[in-house]
């Protein structure tokens, strides 16, 4: 009951975090724009993976793809590549996870295949949230260096190595900061190893459960020293017929033949 119950709450856990990590994949405030004595209050930019975005005081937001995959930093590829194959790595182990739960019946799967696929999905599960987690921090740290190196009157250094990410130029380049989407990926891949976790120990009690006890009764074969004798004591003889007494003790004529 206890595995079963560690097996469920991993693969709910694991569920969450792998929906953390697709969400903050798709966000694009993984950088935003550090507003502290900004000089300019009518813009405000954040980027992310895949978008830049300027939002103006009057609502308008406008947000640009990156339409080139060479010109890219390679770090901002890496995180890229880091938070797919979590992506995936997680889907793989919540479909392992699905077949491999105690308190749903597949045919005639026993508990030891069910055990190694609970391993195996939370290995998966581990992988997943170690790569997302590393993806947050690699581009946590590029934020960091960027703002450690950017000023306002810095003149063109962004947090891509170039200018213009947020749409501004010059003496006024932006600093950025952590955006929300950091502390989703961060929590995400957090609940994923947590769910990883109790995957690997549900798999532990399941396989000892698994284990079946028989009792088998001792067989001792005869020895090589064994003799066996033939009976040789005189059979009975039966007649084919039988007399009956009668009540006084004297045998009649009369004759009982049974076949």
């Amino acid at each position: 009951m206890a595995a079963t119950l560690c097996q469920v709450m991993g693969f709910i856990l694991s569920l969450i975090g792998v929906a953390g990590i697709i969400a903050s994949t798709g966000m694009d405030q993984w950088a935003t724009e550090d507003l502290f004595d900004n000089p300019v209050t009518a813009v405000y930019s954040y980027s992310g993976l895949w978008n830049s975005c300027v939002r103006q005081s009057s609502g308008f937001t406008e947000c640009r793809p990156y339409f080139t995959i060479l010109g890219l930093p390679a770090l901002l590829q890496a995180v890229r590549a880091l938070m797919i194959v979590g992506i995936v790595l997680g889907a793989i182990g919540c479909l392992i996870a699905i077949f491999a739960l105690k308190c749903l019946k597949m045919g005639n799967m026993e508990d030891n295949i069910k055990a190694t696929m609970t391993l195996t999905a939370g290995i998966m599960f581990l992988l997943a949230g170690v790569c997302g987690i590393a993806g947050v921090s690699a581009f946590a740290n590029l934020i960091v260096q960027s703002f450690q190196f950017t000023t306002y009157a810095s003149g063109g250094y962004s947090m891509y190595g170039g200018a213009g990410v947020g749409g501004l130029t010059g003496s006024l380049t932006p600093r950025y900061t952590f955006g929300p989407a950091l502390f989703v990926g961060w929590i995400g891949g957090a609940i994923l190893v947590i769910g990883g976790v109790m995957m690997c120990l549900a798999c532990r009690g399941m396989a000892s459960d698994g284990k079946e006890r028989y009792n088998a009764m001792a067989y001792k074969a005869a020895s090589h020293h064994t003799i066996y004798k033939s009976d040789v004591r005189p059979q009975p003889v039966y007649n084919d017929s039988y007399k009956a007494q009668s009540a006084d003790g004297r045998q009649p004529n009369q004759k009982f033949d049974y076949v």
